[in-house]
């Protein structure tokens, strides 16, 4: 693959094809383009293209990685027997969540039971409008950096156009970085498809409208060596994913709070272009030299690196604020569905405080939004917040009532401070009776 800072060979042909000393476009970039591809394919990715695109985040090339990961790893058809018993443990889950939420069940219809391949399909659109704000970020920065190496009227310099022209460096770089960060994405949600116990496990809002579905196989890895009757584990993941799917489908503004955030990131993206350059020409250096450090044919090699850095731009305070409110919401969710799960579980579930610290040990050193956001955003979703929001929810409901609990979604939400203090929030989001002192 070849670097930004690429140029042509100074081959006999090209110098016959520009005896006035001009750069000959075309042929560079379509052999850019040719290079760029091969690898791309070596990495088990078909065309991603390097054309103008209406997609800043190339949706063929996240759902071809997806699938490339999951049936690497295999994905088990969906059988009848599946489907009874997931139908079987949500109607459970809904009857005893109808005790524990305001909120009521969601009407939408979907399929209950998916195969780690349908659950990749199922929820591949929700993962496009949710992470493309980043890739709009990008081309934006983009955008900005050929702004700033344009002169006032627009015109390239003289040492640039000695080069390539500014429309032709944006195409690529769109391209390619919009490529790269769909290929990351699908590696993420590939490597999720294979854990992921149902839609809303990793606390996201991924389908429209909203419904709860469950993963059987993960579920059936999910309480491998746990000594816990696997239909009392199916129900307990029936909870959380009905739980979940509550609270997004009676909570639709959440929906763009979540997204906001993230855009709210991506605006604050600006691209030093010196710094990619350098860190691109190190690691194709070490390459080349043999050290092993980078590989950019090896699919694990390339993952890595992008992972390490290589695109990644500095990080704002504003950008860090929006990330900080995007760690506290997904702390808020997870929080909620923890208590609200024990809550309808009750003691009807033998081995439920069990699960659950199951469920927090794992989660604390992979958990889905812990994968994900930290392969996008660097963003670490403390397992300590977690647990603070669940001990929030928790006094809440005790301080108040189910109904003042739920309603709190309605309302401003508490910051990562508040939930230290959950008797301090509550007096702080009341209305006096007496307004005459406001």
């Amino acid at each position: 693959m070849t670097p930004f800072g690429f140029t042509p060979d100074s081959s006999d042909d090209a110098e016959k094809n520009n005896s006035d000393g001009s750069v000959d476009f075309a042929a560079m970039m379509k052999q850019m383009q040719q290079e760029i591809q091969e690898q791309f394919s070596k990495l088990g990715i078909s065309t991603p293209g390097f054309t103008p695109s209406t997609e800043a985040l190339p949706k063929n090339i996240v759902r071809d990685t997806a699938k490339k990961f999951v049936t690497a790893k295999g994905s088990a058809p969906i059988g009848a027997n599946d489907v009874s018993k997931v139908d079987e443990a949500l109607a459970i889950a809904e009857l005893w969540l109808n005790e524990a939420t305001l909120f009521a069940q969601s009407r939408a219809i979907g399929n209950s039971s998916l195969a780690r391949t349908d659950w990749i399909d199922a929820t591949l659109s929700g993962w496009q409008s949710s992470v493309e704000p980043l890739a709009l970020g990008l081309t934006s920065a983009i955008s900005e950096l050929l702004k700033d190496t344009a002169g006032e009227n627009g015109e390239v310099d003289a040492e640039m156009q000695m080069q390539i022209p500014v429309g032709m460096i944006a195409t690529l770089l769109r391209s390619f970085i919009g490529s790269l960060m769909a290929t990351q994405l699908g590696q993420s949600i590939g490597g999720l498809a294979s854990t992921v116990t149902g839609i809303h496990d990793v606390g996201l809002p991924l389908v429209d409208p909203v419904y709860p579905a469950l993963v059987p196989e993960n579920i059936t890895e999910w309480s491998r060596d746990l000594n816990i009757p696997i239909d009392e584990v199916r129900i307990f993941h029936a909870l959380r994913e009905s739980a979940g799917a509550r609270l997004f489908a009676n909570n639709p503004w959440l929906v763009s709070y979540i997204r906001s955030s993230i855009s709210e990131y991506a605006r604050g993206i600006h691209i030093d272009i010196d710094a990619i350059q350098s860190q691109a020409q190190e690691l194709f250096e070490a390459n080349a030299s043999g050290s092993g450090e980078f590989d950019p044919t090896n699919q694990e090699s390339f993952s890595m690196a992008l992972n390490e850095g290589i695109f990644t731009p500095e990080e704002t305070p504003a950008q860090r604020d929006a990330l900080v409110k995007l760690e506290t919401v997904l702390a808020l969710v997870d929080g909620w569905s923890e208590v609200v799960v024990a809550l309808a579980a009750g003691d009807r579930l033998p081995n439920i405080f069990a699960m659950q610290e199951t469920l927090r040990r794992r989660r604390a050193t992979s958990a889905p939004t812990q994968q994900l956001f930290s392969n996008l955003f660097g963003l670490q979703v403390s397992p300590r917040l977690a647990r603070e929001a669940a001990a929030f929810w928790q006094a809440v409901g005790k301080m108040r009532d189910l109904q003042s609990r739920d309603q709190i979604w309605s309302g401003i939400l508490p910051s990562a401070q508040d939930l230290l203090t959950p008797e301090n929030y509550l007096m702080s989001i009341e209305i006096p009776d007496d307004l005459s002192s406001l």
